[in-house]
């Protein structure tokens, strides 16, 4: 393990200009089939569809399209244009689907909501929007910037219409997701990243700002929480889209509270590699469902990579060691390929 953080030491340089290393270096210094294994099941299927939307076999919302982006990411740090290339066109299916004021159509879940209502219109772009941005940036810092430029000019002032769009919403996301504070977070990385790409000073302050206010919802011991308790899969996707966040934008607040929520989470892994569920206020005990009527479960691919990034970022040897017991317990039992 000494020997990995040294390596490391050595491969991610601060390079960002913000004195936090570039995403694409610290995903390229990943252990090797690390991220292929975590993203493999964001490939577009023929339609173009992933997540929800693939499963449903039909466009829902633009929130599931997030997969494809991660996809377009994974080609990227691969260097598999090809792959890259393929996965892109689930970008474009998103925004085939765009509407006149920036939001996405939506039709109905599988559960009887939909995406349709105002606060919820706005979330599901943001969901979308928030690994989208994050893949420009990503393209941005890798060679491959030049194949993907005429198509990032196409986008850009589609993707102003949306971030236009969530804009307008800034309000019924601090009223619809305070009790949920990593969508919170979610959001502040939506704004954040495509701030950055768009170069908009407002965009990056309201990322800011939300950042902020996640900050306000943590408890005693500085753990993120999520429907009036501690969850061991929900703390963790905060701790992982706002470290992302702060590889562009700088956020030294949020990285200083970070320890103490990573700190909590490491106490959830089980020497097997199993995250321990007991207690939890939301994931893998049965108190909330998917779109489709299943319990939600802890999201093992999430937690692989946030221990793996904040410990690569940090050269938190015990955050490394846990990553590695995490995923191959997920790896045993095919939890890495939901």
């Amino acid at each position: 393990m000494r020997c990995l953080l040294l390596v490391l030491g050595c491969v991610l340089q601060a390079t960002a200009g913000h004195g936090a290393p570039r995403e694409y270096d610290v995903l390229r210094a990943l252990p090797p089939g690390r991220f292929a294994a975590i993203t493999a099941g964001d490939k577009p299927d023929a339609q173009g569809l992933t997540g929800s939307n693939h499963l449903n076999g039909s466009w829902l919302e633009a929130g599931p399209q997030r997969g494809s982006c991660r996809a377009v990411i994974a080609g990227i740090v691969a260097d598999d244009l090809d792959a890259a290339d393929y996965a892109w066109r689930g970008i474009e299916v998103a925004f085939a689907h765009q509407r006149a004021d920036g939001g996405f159509e939506a039709a109905i879940r599988p559960n009887g909501a939909s995406a349709n209502p105002t606060s919820a219109a706005v979330e599901t772009a943001f969901f979308f929007l928030q690994e989208l941005g994050r893949a420009i940036l990503v393209i941005r810092q890798s060679p491959h910037e030049a194949h993907f430029q005429a198509r990032i000019n196409v986008l850009e002032p589609k993707l102003r219409r949306a971030t236009a769009f969530i804009t307008s919403g800034y309000d019924t996301i601090i009223a619809s997701s305070s009790k949920a504070v990593n969508r919170i977070i979610i959001a502040a990385k939506a704004f954040g990243t495509c701030g950055v790409v768009l170069h908009d000073e407002n965009l990056i302050a309201l990322s800011r700002k939300l950042i902020a206010h996640a900050l306000t919802l943590r408890d005693q011991d500085g753990v993120f929480i999520e429907n009036g308790g501690r969850d061991s899969s929900y703390n963790v996707v905060s701790i992982l889209f706002g470290q992302v966040l702060a590889l562009h934008v700088p956020l030294p607040e949020f990285e200083a509270a970070l320890p103490a929520a990573v700190a909590w989470q490491l106490t959830r892994i089980l020497p097997s590699g199993e995250i321990d569920v007991s207690g939890n206020s939301r994931t893998g005990v049965g108190k909330e469902k998917s779109y489709f009527g299943t319990p939600k479960n802890v999201n093992y691919k999430e937690i692989i990579l946030a221990l793996t990034l904040y410990g690569q970022v940090h050269h938190d040897a015990a955050c490394l060691a846990a990553a590695e017991r995490v995923f191959a317990y997920a790896e045993k039992h095919n939890l890495t390929t939901k």
